[in-house]
C-alpha cells in the first residue's frame, strides 16, 4: 500500500463516548469539527496520535499552516506582535506593478514586459513593517513553540 500523510486544521474537546442513555461514563475522546462543518467523534489514543494544539506546533507544521493562507508566530519571540504569512507569488506581473525601479526595468527588458515573483515568507516586525524574504534560523526550525495567529 501507498503510505500517506495529512495535514487538517479542526477544532476539538475532550468528550466520552456515550453508547447509550443509561451510559454514565463512555469510552474516552474527542469531539471533531472539521473546517466544512462536519462533526465526528475520535478516540483518545487516535486523535491524540494525529493531532497536537495549535499553540505548540513544530516547524513543519507551521510552514503547512502557511500554506493555508494563516499566520504563525513563535511564542519564543521577543517582539510583540509579530507573525509570519505566506506570500503566493505571482506569474507574469506587469512591470508597473513592481514597487523597485530595478525589478520594474527589468520586466520592462522582457517581450510580455511582465515578469514571475516567486513565493516567499514575510514577517510583520515588532516595529509594524512588513520583511519580505524572512529567513528562519535552525533554533526556529527545531523550536517546538509555534502557533497560529488569530
Amino acid at each position: 500500500m501507498q503510505r500517506f500523510i495529512g495535514t487538517k486544521i479542526i477544532h476539538a474537546e475532550p468528550r466520552a463516548k456515550n453508547y447509550g442513555p443509561s451510559e454514565q461514563h463512555g469510552e474516552p475522546g474527542y469531539s471533531v469539527v472539521y473546517p466544512d462543518g462536519y462533526t465526528s467523534w475520535s478516540p483518545k489514543a487516535a486523535f491524540e496520535e494525529a493531532y497536537r494544539p495549535a499553540d505548540g506546533m513544530p516547524f513543519g507544521l507551521a510552514i503547512e499552516a502557511l500554506k493555508k493562507g494563516l499566520r504563525v508566530a513563535r511564542a519564543g519571540w521577543n517582539g510583540k506582535g509579530m507573525w509570519l504569512a505566506y506570500s503566493p507569488g505571482a506569474k507574469a506581473l506587469p512591470a508597473g506593478k513592481f514597487w523597485a525601479g530595478p525589478n520594474r526595468d527589468y520586466a520592462d527588458t522582457r517581450e510580455d514586459g511582465c515578469a514571475d515573483v516567486l513565493p516567499c515568507i514575510t514577517m510583520k516586525t515588532a516595529g509594524g513593517e512588513i520583511l519580505m524574504g524572512w529567513l528562519a534560523s535552525q533554533t526556529d526550525m527545531l523550536a517546538d513553540d509555534w502557533m497560529i495567529v488569530e
